[in-house]
């Protein structure tokens, strides 16, 4: 018998009643009521109220006297139903009074209460995160994690997928994101990087005639953080052989479903809509569109070319897009200011050189650029919108990439504080063919938007091969949607050297480069490559969209701030003079004073 517990703190019921049980957790809470005392016990399954009686011995009392929130204790007593009971914990029908007590570890004064309820600082909870795991939220976001591995293990178990590690300390190669490099004492000067993902490796276990493998896989990139993003997170990597687009879309969506089940609950009782890359960006602004609300984009730009305000026919006639989206019911609630602070979000974060407006009243059309249409082209924007009574209607011109990004943003923006998403509500959604290439305007060249290892479509081929409208060239590539997050992504590889040549050429890599960057995985494509694709899920973000969380921080046990700093351990930290020769590096770094 274990020394400590006969029973976890979740676990005891009605037909418990006249046992005597051993019980041990953490204080939550004691009362002093009428010469009982009262002590909520708990521990990771649950909460059982302790009653220390009124005929307990004198050090009994002594003892109880001294405990206070967060003592580790054990007790002895006999379970009883409750005079009054609680509905809101499992084991609120009955109760244990106790016939003794034993202090196991005090707890000084805490930095803050141990309670879903208390309003506590962010960084106060990751600076004493192994406070905050004890509250139930935490523990509940802990367990559903632990669930979601299970389940997805199992999945991949039963669907003869084989699960197969690969190194941490790797090459560095270009993946979008910068690396986090690793310096080398053994070889001098030289450096390993972690890996951003396992990409290249499954690749190879592809060649190597795995055909189906899978791993739940640390993957590091160093890029500026936001709530769904850290410097580290799980990833769900997986790979197949001899499969098509779809072979892997029926493999990938059959698993959310089962993993969705599992951590909340419920079902999803429909496939997933595929939606070309195309169809997002113009209708919802963005490549990761949430469907579970309207107020999508509307082109204006046809009606805009002849009309007589030129900012926008200027722009609709020298390749640019004039677009509006619809806030719904709030002509009277937009003020001039919270315009003038639309515009301001949409020019700071987008760069947009303005945003237009127009009321919909029942005296008409109010808006300052209203002059400058005629009854028709006022008609036509009003349909086309479909604003009605009431609405107002917000329009940007611009490049298509900034009007999309202002107006998605927008979108978002109206949908979570005009109340106009149902939050009860989940919607998985395929977008699928993204564009091969994307026009860095920094870098005056063309970058893969995935990866360079993303295979063209079919019908694209030719373009490709050509050279000809690079930006339009189509890929056989697919990333998973829940609720306007990005959950995994994915595509069929590139198998044949010739095209994957071509590609590398097109981002610039000269032949050295190619051999410095690539050689290794180049030289294995000689030996037989499978067609293959595959897809990795964030496996941290996987799980905030489906527990409905605001930071990614809440699902994960240690994270960092938006800073990059682990406020627990203090990294991170300084290293010695020492350490730094040891691996032939020197700090060029100097403190501002």
């Amino acid at each position: 018998m274990n020394i400590y517990r006969t029973h976890k703190l979740g676990e005891l019921r009605a037909e418990n009643i006249g046992e005597t049980v051993t019980l041990s957790g953490w204080v939550a809470t004691k009362r002093d009521l009428g010469g009982l005392t009262f002590i909520d016990l708990r521990d990771r399954e649950g909460v059982t109220q302790i009653v220390v009686p009124q005929d307990a011995t004198e050090e009994m009392k002594e003892t109880i006297s001294k405990i206070r929130s967060e003592y580790v204790i054990k007790v002895t007593g006999e379970v009883k139903e409750r005079f009054s009971k609680n509905d809101k914990i499992a084991t609120g029908d009955v109760e244990v009074f106790i016939t003794s007590i034993e202090v196991l570890n005090k707890a000084e004064i805490l930095p803050f209460e141990i309670s879903d309820d208390a309003n506590v600082n962010e960084n106060l909870r990751l600076k004493y995160r192994y406070l905050d795991i004890r509250r139930p939220a935490m523990m509940n976001n802990i367990r559903k994690r632990h669930d979601m591995m299970m389940s997805i293990r199992n999945y991949m178990d039963t669907n003869t997928f084989i699960e197969v590690d690969t190194p941490i300390l790797t090459k560095s190669t270009p993946e979008g994101a910068r690396d986090f490099l690793v310096p080398s004492r053994m070889n001098e000067g030289k450096f390993y990087a972690l890996p951003q993902s396992p990409q290249l490796f499954k690749q190879l276990l592809m060649i190597g005639g795995v055909e189906k493998y899978f791993q739940i896989a640390k993957c590091f990139r160093d890029e500026d953080l936001r709530s769904d993003r850290q410097l580290e997170f799980l990833q769900l990597d997986m790979e197949m052989s001899f499969v098509t687009m779809d072979d892997v879309m029926e493999y990938v969506e059959g698993l959310a479903k089962t993993v969705f089940t599992k951590v909340t609950g419920n079902q999803v009782n429909y496939s997933f809509e595929k939606m070309p890359y195309y169809e997002a960006m113009s209708r919802f602004g963005s490549d990761k569109p949430d469907v579970r609300f309207g107020v999508e984009l509307k082109d204006l730009t046809s009606i805009m070319k002849d009309c007589g305000f030129k900012a926008f026919s200027g722009i609709a006639n020298s390749g640019g897009i004039v677009n509006a989206i619809v806030a719904p019911g709030q002509a009277t609630n937009f003020s001039r200011k919270v315009l003038g602070d639309l515009e301001t979000y949409v020019k700071t974060y987008f760069g947009a050189k303005g945003l237009a407006w127009i009321k919909v009243t029942e005296e008409g059309v109010n808006s300052p650029i209203a002059k400058f249409f005629s009854e028709e082209e006022m008609a036509e924007i009003l349909e086309t919108t479909g604003a009605k009574v009431g609405d107002v209607i917000l329009i940007l011109a611009d490049k298509a990439k900034v009007v999309y990004g202002g107006l998605g943003a927008l979108r978002l923006k109206f949908g979570n504080e005009l109340g106009l998403i149902n939050k009860d509500s989940h919607k998985f959604l395929w977008v699928v063919d993204f564009p091969m290439f994307e026009w860095s305007e920094e870098e005056k060249r063309y970058k893969a938007q995935h990866h360079p290892f993303t295979s063209i479509k079919e019908e694209d081929m030719e373009m490709f091969l050509a050279g000809d409208q690079m930006d339009k060239v189509r890929t056989n590539s697919y990333d998973i949607i829940l609720n306007g997050f990005e959950i995994g992504g994915g595509s069929i590889r590139i198998h044949d050297r010739k095209v994957q040549k071509v590609v590398f050429e097109q981002l610039g890599l000269t032949e050295a480069e190619i051999k410095e960057k690539f050689g290794f995985f180049v030289e294995a494509f000689k030996y037989g490559a499978p067609p293959h694709g595959g897809l990795a899920f964030g496996v941290d973000r996987w799980l905030m969209a489906m527990l409905k969380k605001d930071s990614i921080r809440d699902v994960i046990p240690f994270p960092v701030t938006n800073k990059g700093q682990c406020l627990l351990t203090e990294a991170p930290g300084n290293v010695d003079i020492e350490q730094l020769e040891e691996l032939s590096l020197e700090s060029t770094f100097k403190e501002e004073k």
